[in-house]
């Protein structure tokens, strides 16, 4: 499915080094992103490829991470949600950023972050080509959250003002005990086997309500609590609204690798296959149990 010849280090030792230094980068430049936000809240002339319209401030943190992450050895391409295309910075794996989730958030002062995925594969690139996965919280703190193809476990960092950051948790996992969920997209463009499973979700009692408008906040609260996070296949957008190449793998990479499952409806978010840069999926990432709830109950859709 790969559209670009971008060679890649092949031996695990080269890969690392280059995730190693990626990660580096990202936390060193979160520091720098944030403050940056302040001034950078308008909006401005234009849109993403996505069509959604920018703040100063996406283009300000794509710009940050393409200069230097691109300036990196063994980085062949770097994409980003704020372009049409990958940018071609030399030979070697491929990094996908989302550069700033959640800008709509800037307006009411909550939280955003930065989400990032490594393959060793040309892009488009499939979820099962990805070597690492981070995102990056900014919120009452700094946090980062890291999986790797060469680690078994998620590990989260807490991210000083001076760029230096440290190890809080080696081994964040989902709590075998779910209490949150937050659920995207207007409820009356909801599909009504989703709504039937919202419904019965909202329906338990030890369940409590987490959305705030940026995906990695409610995906950090359910890694923190437990639960499940969804923006569903819509009536008049069958595909959802993320983009699976910047947030569906690498979300769904993270919560598996806690310990979780993800799902676009019927198979893993790893599972994926599209053939376009800013190809959407549906996203369903939590417990799984829950994950197999709702795979059940969109089954019948069928």
């Amino acid at each position: 499915m790969a559209t670009q010849d971008n060679s890649s280090p092949t031996d695990p030792e080269s890969i690392n080094a280059t995730v190693d230094a990626v990660l580096d980068v990202v936390a060193r430049a979160a520091p720098d992103i944030r403050r940056g936000l302040p001034g950078r809240r308008v909006a401005i002339e234009g849109e993403n490829p996505s069509g959604e319209s920018q703040k100063a401030a996406d283009v300000y943190a794509d710009e940050l991470l393409c200069e230097r992450i691109g300036s990196l050895s063994n980085v062949g391409v770097y994409a980003s949600e704020e372009r049409e295309a990958g940018v071609d910075v030399g030979s070697g794996l491929s990094v996908c950023v989302d550069p700033l989730d959640g800008s709509s958030n800037l307006e009411p002062n909550a939280a955003m972050g930065t989400i990032v995925a490594i393959y060793d594969d040309d892009l488009p690139a499939s979820g099962r080509d990805i070597v690492a996965a981070a995102y990056v919280l900014y919120g009452a703190t700094t946090t980062m959250a890291v999986a790797r193809s060469d680690k078994a476990t998620v590990t989260e960092y807490v991210i000083h003002e001076d760029g230096s950051y440290q190890v809080v948790n080696g081994e964040l996992t989902l709590p075998d005990d779910p209490s949150v969920y937050g659920f995207g997209g207007r409820v009356p463009h909801w599909v009504d086997e989703f709504a039937s499973f919202a419904e019965a979700v909202e329906s338990d009692p030890s369940m409590k309500l987490r959305y705030g408008g940026a995906m990695i906040g409610d995906v950090n609260q359910v890694l923190t609590y437990g639960g499940i996070f969804a923006y569903p296949t819509l009536q008049n957008a069958p595909e959802g609204k993320l983009r699976v190449q910047f947030e569906g793998y690498p979300v769904g990479y993270i919560v598996e690798k806690a310990g979780g499952a993800s799902s676009d409806g019927g198979q893993s978010l790893l599972d994926v296959e599209k053939d376009d840069l800013h190809a959407r999926t549906p996203v369903y990432v939590g417990n799984e149990d829950l994950i197999d709830d709702l795979e059940s109950s969109l089954a019948d859709r069928e």
